[in-house]
């Protein structure tokens, strides 16, 4: 099932577009819970700190109850890129149109200095995954966004370094978008995956053109429609759909 298909089917099972539309699938024998959205129906923001305490928010909880306070309600999050040990983002990040860091365009150690690395770029009725050096050229008004890397899928192909017969296998979470950000989906497998499987779940199944890797020591998920509700240790940016409360 392609993505456009895969976004109908989670519309009929009783999701509006403005809605969470998440569902778990299988792909390759592998299992995944996928999230898809239509930017132009769906409030999507980035999260870090709470204004109130100037703390990080750190977890899916206190990002609810923060939102409650505001009259506004959670309806999907997950971890949304690397960060530092006081939970500071590694790359780039923007919130609510104010920059606070600025893009990292050159290559490193570990998974975000796999070259291409990019950037999911929230805009109002865009959620686009954009490589960092096209980024960088393009400089888009983003109102939101994150950097993470490695880029999964770049223009229909998969990053260059990934290998079909890695060993290295996570358990792993990323954002993919096509039809210039007008469809957006973030997946998160079930087990340990690899990079390549993982960068083909978003090609091949939910045709996907950019998809952009977003953590795998640190992968939780936010899905109440499907009982998902994931803990653990505390996190840095969190990408996030908000609606009013009702």
């Amino acid at each position: 099932m392609r993505g456009g298909a895969l976004m109908l089917v989670l519309f009929a099972l009783g999701a509006s577009p403005a809605a969470a539309s998440c569902d778990r699938l299988t792909f390759e024998g592998q299992g995944f819970v996928v999230c898809a959205f239509d930017p132009a129906e769906t409030d999507l923001r980035l999260f870090l700190d709470d204004p109130a305490t100037g703390l990080k928010l750190g977890s899916f909880e206190n990002l609810a109850g923060m939102l409650a306070a505001r009259g506004e309600r959670l309806l999907f999050a997950m971890n949304a890129g690397m960060y530092h040990p006081d939970r500071s983002p590694v790359g780039h990040y923007i919130e609510d149109g104010q920059e606070r860091v600025p893009v990292i365009s050159s290559d490193g150690p570990g998974n975000f200095g796999l070259l291409p690395n990019g950037i999911l770029c929230i805009r109002k009725g865009s959620a686009r995954v954009i490589e960092t050096l096209r980024y960088l050229r393009q400089r888009p008004a983003c109102r939101y966004a994150t950097q993470s890397g490695p880029m999964l899928v770049i223009d229909g192909k998969l990053h260059p370094k990934f290998l079909r017969q890695s060993d290295s296998l996570h358990v792993r979470n990323g954002v993919g978008s096509a039809d210039e950000g007008r469809r957006v989906w973030f997946a998160i497998s079930d087990a340990p995956v690899n990079f390549h499987l993982f960068a083909r779940l978003f090609r091949d199944r939910l045709g996907a053109d950019q998809a952009l890797y977003l953590d795998g020591s640190v992968s939780r998920l936010y899905a109440p429609e499907i009982g998902r509700q994931d803990g653990g240790l505390p996190m840095g940016p969190i990408v996030a759909a908000v609606a009013p409360v009702e």
